[in-house]
C-alpha cells in the first residue's frame, strides 16, 4: 500500500518561530507514523512537494524562517538524505513562493501556480510556471508561462482527465473570495505520469457519502489552507480556513 510522507510547517502563529525541519511518514493500512532524520537547514512551511521516482520527496518553495524563497531541496526516503539542489541558468524563477501548489505531471515537470514574491511583496500574483526536475542530478529550472488564473494564496489543484479522456487538465480551487475554480493548463495523455490507483472500499464509502442526505452540494467558498485529493472519480477537499472545518465530496470528471 501507499504512505503518506510530510516535512516542515510551523508549531505556532509566531512569525518569529522558525518553521520545523522535522519529517513523518504515516502508513494508513498499518496505521504506523514514522520520524525521519531532521534536516537540519533545510526548514520550510508553506511550502509544497511532489514524489519523483518513489523515492524521492521534492520540496519546491516556502518560508525558510527569514525569506520566501523558490528554491528546491530533496528527501530521499531509501537512504534518509536530505539534498539542496541547483537551478539551472537561463530560466525564469518566481521572486519567491509561499501557499503555492506544485502539481506532478511527470517525473521530469511539475507545474507551479501562485506566488506572493519577497516579503516586501505582500499582494498574490496569478503566475503559472513550468518546473523542470531531474532527481538524478538534482537540479531545476523554471519556465514562467503565459497563461495566469486568478490571483490565489493557499488554494489547491488537482489534475483530472478531461471528460472525453484525451488528455488531463489542471484545475485550481480555493485560495480567494470565491467558489470558482480556474482551468491552468492542459496537457495531452502521454506527457502525463501520475498514478491513478485508489481503493475501492475508499471510492464506495465515498459513493455512499455523496449519495446521502448529510452531503453537502454547493462549493465552498473562501476556503484557503486545506486539502486535496483525487480518490477515484472523486475530488475530495478537507478542512482548511473558512466558518468551519468540514469535507466536502466533489464529483470529478471521469477517470
Amino acid at each position: 500500500g501507499a504512505s503518506c510522507t510530510y516535512t516542515g510547517g510551523v508549531i505556532s502563529a509566531d512569525p518569529k518561530e522558525p518553521p520545523l525541519d522535522d519529517i513523518v511518514t504515516y502508513d494508513p493500512e498499518q496505521k504506523t507514523v514514522e520520524s525521519g532524520a531532521p534536516g537540519g537547514l533545510f526548514r520550510r512551511s508553506h511550502h509544497d512537494a511532489a514524489e519523483l521516482n518513489n523515492k524521492c520527496l521534492c520540496v519546491v518553495g516556502g518560508w525558510d524562517g527569514a525569506h520566501r524563497t523558490s528554491s528546491v531541496f530533496s528527501y530521499d526516503t531509501e537512504t534518509a538524505e536530505w539534498a539542496p539542489w541547483a537551478e539551472h541558468r537561463g530560466g525564469t524563477p518566481p521572486a519567491g513562493l509561499s501557499s503555492h501548489t506544485c502539481t506532478k505531471i511527470s517525473q521530469r515537470e511539475l507545474c507551479v501556480v501562485g506566488r506572493e514574491g519577497g516579503v516586501r511583496t505582500q499582494r498574490r500574483y496569478a503566475s503559472v510556471y513550468t518546473l523542470q526536475v531531474n532527481a538524478s542530478d538534482r537540479t531545476y529550472r523554471y519556465k514562467e508561462e503565459e497563461s495566469r488564473t486568478a490571483s490565489r494564496s493557499g488554494h489547491s489543484a488537482a489534475l483530472l482527465k478531461t471528460t472525453r479522456g484525451h488528455g488531463w487538465s489542471l484545475y485550481v480551487l480555493g485560495g480567494r473570495e470565491s467558489g470558482s475554480e480556474d482551468l491552468v493548463g492542459y496537457w495531452k495523455t502521454e506527457k502525463v505520469q501520475v498514478d491513478t490507483s485508489s481503493g475501492s472500499r475508499l471510492v464506495e464509502q465515498l459513493s455512499r457519502l455523496v449519495s446521502s442526505d448529510t452531503a453537502k452540494h454547493e462549493a465552498p467558498r473562501s476556503l484557503r489552507h486545506h486539502s486535496c485529493s483525487v480518490i477515484g472519480p472523486f475530488l475530495v477537499i478537507f478542512g482548511g480556513e473558512a466558518l468551519g472545518h468540514h469535507c466536502l465530496c466533489l464529483q470529478a470528471a471521469p477517470q
